[in-house]
């Protein structure tokens, strides 16, 4: 691979545009997640992977992120819901085990 040579203006905010050719090569767009790591006297930008690798949930938190910049409101959620929610936040979650009673799609 060719390596690519840009230069960026940094803002009195501390913010930078990343050059097209280096948003192309690490295929970002608007809204992507990038990484900076400093190793010595040198920054390395890389895309940062998405917190979510299921496509139907990076799907859903892409809508209701819309929603919400858009000022849509965002419906309240079902007490019992919000209740299961809640008591599962924080605890360790088996993806293999297998489900127990029945399942509505």
């Amino acid at each position: 691979m060719t390596g690519i040579h840009e230069i960026a203006t940094l803002t009195s905010k501390g913010q930078i545009t990343l050059p097209k050719s280096i948003r192309q090569t690490l295929g970002v767009t608007t809204g992507s997640k990038v990484a900076f790591e400093l190793r010595g006297g040198e920054v390395i930008v890389t895309r940062a992977e998405s917190e979510h690798q299921d496509p139907a949930i990076g799907a859903f938190l892409s809508l209701l992120e819309a929603d919400i910049r858009t000022g849509k409101q965002v419906g309240a959620l079902p007490v019992e819901l919000a209740q299961a929610m809640l008591a599962s936040a924080g605890h360790a979650v088996d993806f293999d085990e297998d489900i127990e009673g029945d399942v509505a799609l």
